[in-house]
């Protein structure tokens, strides 16, 4: 009877241990200092970054969509990308004690701070993020107050998680130049600076009828294209960038002096213009036509980007010709049939390019 009380006595002191150096560091690893990811998103208010180098970036969340630095309409897919970051980033493992200064003095000099709040402006968590483990998909993450750094990863994803947190406003702005759908659409003033006669005003005088108004030097007795009046009233809804410039060095080396293509000014039913002057890019290594020669392009400019500024210098930013070009019409388009039959029309002395018929085969 003794032997077996001092074997249930051995137990319990084994299971007591087992408890306080397995199940009782489990419960420690799973606790507030570690769990950095937020299951419901859809509870978030707001998310602040900021950096070492004084980059800051805001996102909140507003009736109107979501708003970066209280200024900007904020990209959509980067504000998926951190909630989806946020509700799956997962503690990994503890950092390692010999790792552990080295990762302090990484989230001390290069750490990323990330602040996030729930609707009611309540702030739910405050961490920093740093770097890239060697040989690995993990960044480091510590809860803010803490001690204990953790690598912090999202399963399934081949990347790390660091990078997701980004402080460039160039990587958060949202980059729509125009955004007027066709039933919001008063006007489009086209002007070619090199080929003044293909200048046109577009105007929609009420929903769905439309005017185009050209130089009257320019005469034909071909009726209005109504329908390419129509589809060409649908280019401005969701017009996009392919990114912005601002800040490059040596922009104004870039732009300035390049020729410009054209001016674009929209406006809208609510008398809101954007005004977007468009010019040639340079033609450089990532140009296509470097080796096979494009339709309608001088040899000196890339075919498939321009540099656009936007308002005055508001921004610069690259803009793709496969978005823009199909709004530089000219303005004799609109008079011409969409079979291929010979025109009448007038067409001065210096007309530039201007369109020509030509006669039905």
């Amino acid at each position: 009877m003794g032997r077996t009380l001092i074997y249930i006595v051995l137990l319990a002191v084994l299971g007591i241990g087992v408890y306080f150096f397995v199940f009782k560091d489990k419960d420690a690893f799973s606790g507030n200092t570690s769990n950095f990811k937020i299951e419901d998103t859809a509870s978030i208010g707001k998310i602040f970054l900021a950096d070492k180098a004084g980059n800051t970036i805001l996102v909140e969340r507003t009736d109107k969509g979501w708003i970066l630095n209280k200024q900007y309409p904020a990209l959509p897919g980067s504000v998926e990308v951190i909630l989806e970051t946020l509700k799956r980033q997962t503690t990994s493992y503890p950092v390692p004690k010999s790792a552990y200064d080295n990762v302090i003095r990484e989230l001390a000099g290069h750490g990323v701070k990330v602040e996030v709040y729930n609707k009611n402006g309540d702030k739910i968590r405050v961490f920093y993020v740093t770097g890239q483990v060697a040989n690995a998909n993990g960044s480091y993450m510590l809860m803010d107050g803490a001690d204990q750094p953790y690598v912090v990863v999202i399963p399934g994803m081949d990347g790390y998680v660091a990078s997701r947190y980004s402080t460039q406003m160039n990587d958060w702005r949202d980059r729509n130049v125009f955004d007027v759908p066709q039933e919001k659409l008063k006007q489009v003033k086209v002007e070619y600076p090199q080929e003044p006669l293909n200048s046109f005003t577009f105007v929609q005088e009420s929903l769905g009828k439309f005017n185009v108004i050209i130089d009257p030097s320019l005469k034909t007795g071909n009726p209005f294209n109504e329908r390419r009046a129509t589809v060409y009233s649908k280019y401005f809804a969701n017009a996009n960038s392919e990114g912005y410039i601002n800040g490059t060095p040596g922009l104004d080396t870039l732009v300035t002096p390049a020729t410009k293509r054209v001016a674009l000014d929209v406006t809208s039913t609510d008398n809101k213009t954007t005004h977007v002057d468009i010019y040639w890019m340079p033609i450089n290594r990532r140009s296509k036509n470097m080796l096979s020669p494009a339709p309608g392009v001088p040899p000196k400019y890339d075919a498939d980007r321009f540099y656009a500024v936007v308002d005055g210098n508001k921004d610069t930013i690259v803009v793709q010709s496969i978005t823009f070009e199909k709004m530089f019409r000219r303005g004799m388009e609109f008079y011409m049939p969409d079979e291929n039959q010979e025109l009448k029309f007038d067409i001065p002395k210096g007309s530039g390019d201007v369109i020509r018929g030509t006669k039905k085969k």
